[in-house]
């Protein structure tokens, strides 16, 4: 295959993988976050302590976490053609990309949110903080470099997801590789694969490193 054959399709499977790990990073946040400070304010001495709320949504993250990727992309084909309409296409893959990385992501919110100093929560509750308050004025901007890093860890998680979704009709490089590359047994083709998801996820790293070094700098000169 000629170089002008390949750019399209490397083209249309880098802007596939891109909306797909984009899409289902942003609902994974949206998920994740809250389940994982969920976990932290049910906790035995947290604010909102409740021990079998705290076990039910450990169970929960527990079992997301422990299935492989692509036994959940196969079971979930009835919610997610139920969601989308299909079960087939960048958009359809974003609901068990979403599924997969939710409970990843609330573990990571959870370890951040913990490594946050008890004295500051202490001081903004005898200051008559309520809860909302600490979580959004405390937690939240305290965890805030721990955060990053961690949906930087899920953006390079998801590509590699995305990458086995391509495999059954998710599109993206994933798909481009096994098609182009692999069955047609063109290596060249592959190689560039490969190295075009390796720039992705140096590209992210790289963002979400320089991204973590100026938040925490700017909290050293707050503080």
């Amino acid at each position: 295959m000629t170089w002008s054959e390949m750019q399209p399709l490397l083209t249309q499977g880098t802007f596939d993988t891109l909306y797909m790990v984009l899409w289902s990073a942003l609902v994974t946040v949206l998920g994740g976050l809250p389940l994982g400070v969920l976990l932290v304010l049910t906790d035995k001495g947290g604010l909102l302590q409740n021990t079998t709320v705290n076990k039910v949504i450990g169970v929960i993250v527990n079992i997301g976490r422990s299935l492989p990727f692509i036994i959940l992309l196969i079971a979930l084909i009835p919610f997610t053609t139920w969601v989308v309409g299909t079960f087939i296409g960048p958009t359809a893959m974003i609901v068990p990309l979403a599924v997969g990385a939710i409970p990843f992501f609330a573990r990571l919110v959870e370890t951040a949110i913990r490594e946050v100093d008890h004295g500051l929560v202490e001081a903004v509750q005898s200051m008559g903080g309520s809860i909302p308050t600490i979580v959004r004025k405390v937690l939240l901007p305290q965890a805030l470099p721990s955060l990053v890093s961690g949906v930087t860890t899920t953006l390079i998680v998801l590509i590699g997801y995305s990458a086995m979704a391509g495999a059954v009709g998710g599109e993206g490089l994933g798909s481009k590789a096994v098609t182009y590359g692999f069955q047609r047994f063109d290596n060249q083709f592959m190689l560039i694969t490969v190295a075009l998801l390796i720039v992705l996820v140096s590209v992210i790293q790289l963002i979400g490193d320089i991204t973590v070094r100026l938040l925490a700098r700017r909290g050293r000169t707050a503080s």
